[in-house]
């Protein structure tokens, strides 16, 4: 069967200014209150906060003790209700959000808790807004018709009478234009305003409020930030009287570039109360993550010095890490392939972060060298030092060859288009415990020596090392920010980071395999949203050692590996995490249930005891993790002009799920709640080498990778908007599809792209998302113009006041727009007949609000970002010339050997 490249396109997109359609959000859930009560009760809560404040600094003036400037204050919503956090920011008085959290009250109720920097003299701020509350009226008036805008305000001028105008401006409501007018007035002024509006101009909307009653309805109590308000991990992990490891989230001011005196500021304080610190940190937008040893008092103390602080996390540990044949024997299997090996020329590595790697073994030999054995701190050293059986060194032989039983034996020659570089970010475990460390940074070291040793190579990173601590439902934490951060790298040099989702090793969950797999969460640093995080599937359930004739497997072929982690329990807002899956190994049960590992179900590779064996044995997300890293060294090597994003990509559109994977989640046709567990389990499934590298007659695949420009300033004002949509008019066999008639074909689509993380608990909504942008994408519906596609996706394509069918082919999508809308890669497919796709050949890609647009004080809102847009179309059958008669329209196909 003829193999062809996939066919990168060109020119074929152009850029339209872009509006969103409108979308109706979920109103926020405030409680009804008094007025008099409410501003009365919370103004009583400031005046304890500032008199007790006042008392804390003259008592510490008088002893000579070092005081913050500011005050930190905790802000509490009603149980089961919201509070409405952008109005606690106001930046240019320098008080600052600085973290939001959900707390468990009662029986499945929660509030919601924000804490609040607020600088010594800003004090009045809140005061003021609860005064207006309790003593104005916001009026908003929306007229019927077009009106102009002058004279509508001249007009109430006339009518003010005490009455102060706050603004008059132009609003799109349900895509009709009208003029609205937001006076505030004094309470007991209503009536006057509100005849003389209704008699010039009739027919109006009239709405009022008390002023901020938004705001201030929405917050329940107010009060000083003790320790618990800072502390934004599990309470239980906040140190007592022993000192613990703690990371320190610093608020930095990033656009003035002071992040650095800042810290040095920091690290003084940390010094004069006598805590002890590492010197490395990771730098965010507005946050700086330290590693601190302090216990409960110090903590409380740090708070009372220092004005910089915005929230406190528990330090992060890695976890630990984990054949029948003679030496002699096992040495023929290496010689054979060693006379298979062919050297290509190549400047594709992978880069290993783990263990460091034994390079003395026979097969290693060929993929790296001394200079490429790094470590991220010297006095650690480079060699494997995992005991038991050389993780690193493991790591290293399935990354350079693939799955190594399949190449042992094959008689085929073994070209080896891409070498390894090692570099050890696992310092040797201290006897008595394991070290902490700010294991962002560790790994940003890492990646640095890497690229200082290769400047000119494609390095694509493998990282199998997680951390225990649970990731809490999939939220961000120092070292997945770092991580996403390393893959953005700026917008300028991205890097593909391929992290393994972490392990179950504890008997007990494996006896109540699969639901303990669908409990037990990826681990840290696996929730990163750039990283391409792999799971484990096994295929594996033959044992061929009669003393366990009697044992099953505990996994069937094709459903999740016994050590595979999931996302099931995160929370729907959080990216969808493992993206794929590799195999992984399984387990047997004895007859008297009791579960137990055997060399037959895992994976062979290199061993890092090569004085007594040259192979040995590695199983779980590790193993799945190394072939990862492997597949897309492949792809870099095949497609050398390739983004890290397109790589990311099209491993996952390459992914399908194994029918013992639908079985096993219980997928059903239509179902989204099932496919969203699908995909939380499998991700995207089990990627296809040949269907990633190569198109074919019946499959042919587009790519294309583009710069877009999110957002912009909205003419010559400082209001930011979005910017830039791409529509696509890719070359489409029509009439041979239309010819096809019932023939069934498979439309996917993908697209991928990286963020910049906005990280911290600051919230996840609002102007405080996560991700710096957002990018989706849309397919033109059956016998959908290009013209009638536009007007659906872009408001701005729109003649004013044209409504449109804005929910049209809605539910052609298998996974759905919601559960692929989540993280920083997006993929669905569509599958129809040949007849009704042959127009389905325009393709829209706009952005969706990230902080960058929000905090416009960062000076990002202009930023361009890049993506990879990758569409595929086939058909089963086999008879079909889509790739000869697509490719026709462009230039002769190249046909590749095989």
């Amino acid at each position: 069967m003829a193999l062809y490249k996939h066919i990168f396109i060109q020119g074929n997109v152009s850029s339209e200014r872009y509006r969103a359609p409108s979308a109706m959000g979920a109103k926020p859930r405030i409680p009804v209150r008094d007025r008099a009560t409410q501003s009365q009760k919370l103004l009583n809560q400031f005046e304890a906060i500032w008199q007790q404040k006042e008392q804390l600094q003259q008592q510490r003036s008088a002893q000579q003790i070092a005081t913050r400037e500011g005050t930190y204050v905790q802000f509490t919503s009603a149980a089961d209700h919201d509070l409405i956090t952008k109005s606690l920011e106001d930046l240019r008085k320098g008080i600052r959000l600085l973290n939001i959290k959900e707390i468990p009250v009662g029986e499945n109720q929660t509030q919601v808790r924000a804490t609040v920097y607020v600088p010594n003299g800003k004090e009045g701020l809140f005061i003021d807004k609860i005064n207006s509350y309790q003593s104005k009226n916001n009026t908003s008036i929306i007229f019927q018709n077009q009106l102009n805008h002058e004279i509508v305000a001249e007009t109430i001028n006339q009518l003010r009478y005490n009455i102060r105008l706050k603004s008059v401006k132009d609003v799109l409501v349900e895509n009709v234009t009208r003029t609205k007018a937001n006076i505030h007035l004094p309470v007991g002024k209503e009536g006057f305003l509100i005849d003389e509006i209704l008699r010039l101009f009739p027919n109006t909307e009239i709405n009022i409020t008390p002023s901020n009653s938004d705001l201030v309805n929405s917050i329940e109590d107010v009060s000083l930030a003790l320790l618990e308000g800072l502390w934004t991990d599990n309470p239980q992990l906040i140190p007592t009287d022993a000192t613990k490891w703690c990371e320190a989230w610093l608020n930095v001011n990033a656009k003035e570039n002071q992040e650095l005196e800042q810290i040095a500021q920091f690290h003084a304080t940390l010094e004069s109360i006598g805590i002890q610190y590492k010197h490395n940190s990771i730098i965010f937008p507005e946050r700086a993550v330290l590693l601190i040893n302090a216990n409960r008092d110090q903590l409380v103390e740090l708070m009372l010095q220092s004005d910089l602080l915005a929230e406190f996390r528990a330090g992060q540990e890695p976890a630990g890490f984990w054949v029948n044949e003679s030496s002699i024997e096992q040495q023929a299997w290496v010689d054979d392939l060693l006379n298979r090996v062919e050297l290509v020329e190549s400047n594709i590595k992978v880069c290993l972060l783990d263990s460091g790697v034994n390079n003395g073994h026979q097969l290693l030999q060929p993929l790296i060298d001394d200079a490429n054995t790094l470590t991220a701190d010297n006095t650690w050293g480079t060699e494997d030092h995992e005991k038991k059986a050389g993780h690193g060194t493991l790591m290293a032989g399935i990354a350079g060859y693939g799955q190594m039983e399949q190449v042992l034996t094959s008689a085929n020659a073994v070209p080896l288009t891409h070498k390894l570089c090692s570099v050890k970010i696992l310092p040797r475990p201290n006897q008595a415990q394991t070290p902490r460390e700010l294991w962002g940074d560790i790994t940003t070291q890492g990646i640095a020596r890497a690229e200082i040793q290769n400047p000119n190579m494609v390095l694509i990173y493998c990282m199998s090392v997680t951390s225990l601590e649970d990731t809490d439902r999939g939220r961000p934490s120092s070292w997945s920010g770092a991580i996403d951060n390393l893959a953005f790298g700026e917008g300028e040099n991205q890097r593909l980071i391929i992290i393994s989702a972490g392990n179950i090793r504890d008997e007990e969950l494996w006896q109540n395999y699969p639901n303990s797999n669908f409990t037990t969460s990826v681990q840290n640093p696996a929730q990163a949203w750039n990283a391409l995080v792999a799971g484990a599937y096994t295929k594996k359930n033959q044992v061929n050692d009669p003393n366990f004739q009697n044992h099953t497997p505990i996994a069937n072929e094709g459903e999740l590996s016994p050590y595979s982690s999931t996302s099931l329990l995160w929370e729907r807002k959080w990216a969808v995490k493992p993206d794929v899956v590799f195999e992984g190994g399984n387990l047997l049960r004895a007859p008297d249930n009791k579960v137990t590992p055997h060399e037959d179900l895992e994976l062979l590779s290199t061993s890092r005891s090569i004085q007594i064996k040259p192979f040995d044995t590695i199983n779980a997300t590790s193993a799945a993790a190394a072939q990862a890293s492997w597949f897309a060294a492949k792809i870099a090597y095949e497609y050398p002009d390739a983004w890290a994003e397109t790589i990311r990509g099209l491993m996952v559109h390459s992914a399908n799920w194994h029918p013992a994977m639908l079985a096993q989640i219980q997928v059903k046709q239509g179902n989204r709640g099932s496919f969203r567990n699908l995909l939380r389990a499998f991700g995207y499934g089990v990627p296809d080498l040949d269907r990633a590298l190569y198109s074919k007659e019946s499959a042919l695949t587009y790519i294309a990778q583009e710069t877009i420009q999110p957002f912009s300033f909205k003419d010559r004002s400082s209001t930011p908007e979005t910017n830039e949509i791409h529509f696509y008019n890719l070359p489409w066999a029509k009439d041979l599809l239309l010819q096809m008639g019932e023939t069934p074909v498979k439309l996917k689509v993908t697209l991928s792209y990286f963020i910049e993380p906005g990280a911290g608990e600051i919230g996840w909504k609002d102007k405080y998302r996560y991700q710096s942008h957002g990018l989706r994408f849309d397919v033109n519906n059956v016998n959908e113009s290009k013209d009638d596609f536009r007007r659906r996706v872009n408001i701005a394509a729109r003649e004013e006041n044209e409504e449109v069918n804005g929910n049209a082919g809605s539910n052609r999508w298998a996974i759905g727009s919601n559960n692929r809308s989540t993280g920083s890669i997006h993929s669905d497919y569509w599958e129809g007949t040949a007849a009704a796709l042959a127009t389905c050949n325009h393709i829209a890609v706009y952005p969706v609000i990230g902080w960058w647009h929000q905090r416009k004080h960062l000076g990002k809102v202009k930023n361009r970002t890049r993506y990879a847009l990758i569409v595929s179309l086939e058909t089963p059958a086999q008879d079909i010339e889509l790739y000869t008669t697509v490719k026709n329209m462009i230039e002769v196909p190249i046909e590749i050997e095989t």
